[in-house]
């Protein structure tokens, strides 16, 4: 049985793949060509429903279908392809969507997790055979964040820029008189 990191619990996977053993009913997870080439068949399809993003499909061919949709796997099919922070972007913040956001592939290790998790993502599927526990302990390796981002990673401080700011607002703070905000958060 597959595991994977959801919100900082190690849990066993409910979601299945399509050719992976599945039954009626069950969480299952296509991917975007399947969706599009038999849209009715899924949206039918009596269970909880995901679709599999692989870097090049744009995230727009996924609005119509979003309001049946609740997981959105957004594949990292290495540590040097970004592409899937923006995508997990646009659909959190472009396309509203509030389903779970995860993070699957290759490129989804250790020294990636406070970065993926503060993109957006609900819960990690990294490859088989990578350490779930040292994962886990990476989103916790930093409590202040330079940027605004997803509340998804616990933090003391979030420290930005306030809007309208002077000219060197890209460049990190050096006195206690620069124009940063600083922002207490939640605890999750």
């Amino acid at each position: 049985m597959r595991h994977i990191l959801r919100r900082r619990d190690i849990v066993a996977d409910s979601w299945r793949y399509l050719g992976e053993e599945i039954a009626p009913g069950d969480a299952l997870i296509v991917p975007l060509a399947a969706l599009r080439a038999e849209r009715e068949r899924w949206w039918n399809w009596t269970g909880r429903l995901g679709v599999r993003l692989n870097p090049s499909e744009p995230v727009e061919a996924l609005a119509a279908d979003l309001p049946r949709l609740d997981l959105v796997a957004v594949e990292f099919p290495n540590p040097g392809d970004g592409r899937g922070y923006s995508q997990a972007r646009l659909l959190r913040e472009r396309l509203r969507f509030r389903g779970e956001l995860r993070a699957v592939g290759a490129g989804v290790r250790q020294d990636q997790a406070f970065l993926l998790a503060r993109g957006g993502f609900d819960s990690l599927e990294p490859v088989a055979g990578v350490d779930l526990e040292a994962v886990r302990g990476a989103l916790t390796r930093y409590d202040v964040a330079y940027q605004p981002g997803a509340a998804q990673v616990k933090l003391r401080l979030q420290r930005f820029f306030a809007a309208g700011g002077h000219a060197s607002a890209h460049r990190p703070p050096d006195t206690e008189s620069s124009q940063a905000t600083v922002r207490q958060l939640p605890n999750y």
